[in-house]
């Protein structure tokens, strides 16, 4: 099992603070860093105030060498598609080849309307999101000489150049996720690379499993080409004590988190993720949730993540 750092910056983040994460998720050998693609926080005050996504992993592209880095998700009603495949083609040159798309068509109504983001109803918004996977693999799949159109109802595509393009063998991958029962497993056995689903239980993954299974056989797709993955907060101490004050730095409680997270002690963490596992995770994405702690990733890096191999 992969285990990459997936980290919430909306809640109150500055570059520095993602950029100390993310040289620590490379140095204690976690395979990747994720972040999420919000303007506005959940729950306080959310100082220092967010910070875009892609303009975060282009820096850290730069300033690391090794860990995939991407979004778990990109919002669909933030960008255009065909500038986002723009960026995120750069991004991959600008690390090497290391990028990873995840998208979403959007959820969280509240920042859409604190930054004058239109946000349509949830129909319009999934009608779109399929038309922008359609657009971003279809740029970034178009033979370098040759011109790609669409025409669908939201988006129209005429001629582009599709430039540029990315650099990473096979492409970007694309990460398509939820718990949606009938579009979205057609979306990702049709374009995903990967279907991640986010913060369940472990027989809800492998109920959602079996769905994106079951579109990829009527897709004619294999679906083990998928990789498929989970996201959960991360909370672990070495005893009681040092978990409790992890959990209350967040403001969750401990029983809470034991019931739905990746929480409790190393070994606790390890039967925990064992369970994921035989539902079928090949990959998490473990949420941390105090960017501050760094000894945090230590931990697991040494104590957890070697019993998963």
């Amino acid at each position: 099992m992969q285990l990459r750092i997936f980290t919430e910056p909306q809640m109150g983040a500055t570059y520095d603070d993602l950029l100390a994460v993310a040289r620590r998720t490379e140095e204690t050998g976690f395979d990747a860093f994720f972040r999420s693609d919000h303007y506005l926080t959940m729950g306080g005050d959310g100082l220092p105030g967010p910070t875009d996504a892609w303009l975060t992993l282009a820096g850290l592209a730069r300033e690391t060498s090794r860990i995939r880095l991407g979004t778990l998700m990109t919002a669909g009603t933030f960008r255009l598609p065909g500038p986002l495949a723009i960026s995120v083609a750069q991004v991959d040159q600008m690390s090497g080849g290391r990028v990873e798309l995840g998208i979403g068509s959007g959820w969280f109504e509240k920042e859409h309307t604190a930054y004058g983001i239109p946000f349509p109803s949830l129909g319009e918004r999934f009608d779109r999101y399929e038309e922008q996977l359609a657009i971003i693999s279809g740029l970034w799949s178009t033979p370098p000489g040759e011109t790609f159109d669409f025409a669908g109802q939201h988006y129209q595509v005429s001629g582009s150049p599709a430039l540029p393009k990315p650099v990473q063998a096979g492409g970007i991958p694309i990460l398509v996720g939820g718990g949606g029962k009938k579009r979205t497993p057609r979306l990702a056995a049709r374009y995903a690379a990967e279907f991640n689903v986010p913060f369940m239980s472990a027989a809800d993954n492998a109920r959602l499993f079996a769905g994106v299974r079951e579109a990829c056989d009527e897709a004619g797709r294999d679906p083990s080409s998928l990789v498929y993955s989970s996201a959960l907060v991360l909370c672990v101490g070495r005893d009681e004590a040092q978990l409790a004050r992890r959990a209350a730095v967040i403001g969750r409680e401990v029983d809470e988190l034991r019931a739905h997270g990746v929480a409790g002690t190393p070994a606790e963490a390890v039967d925990i993720l064992g369970r994921y596992a035989e539902a079928g995770v090949q990959r998490v994405y473990l949420q941390v949730l105090d960017l501050a702690d760094l000894d945090h990733l230590d931990l697991v890096a040494a104590e957890v993540a070697p019993q998963l191999s």
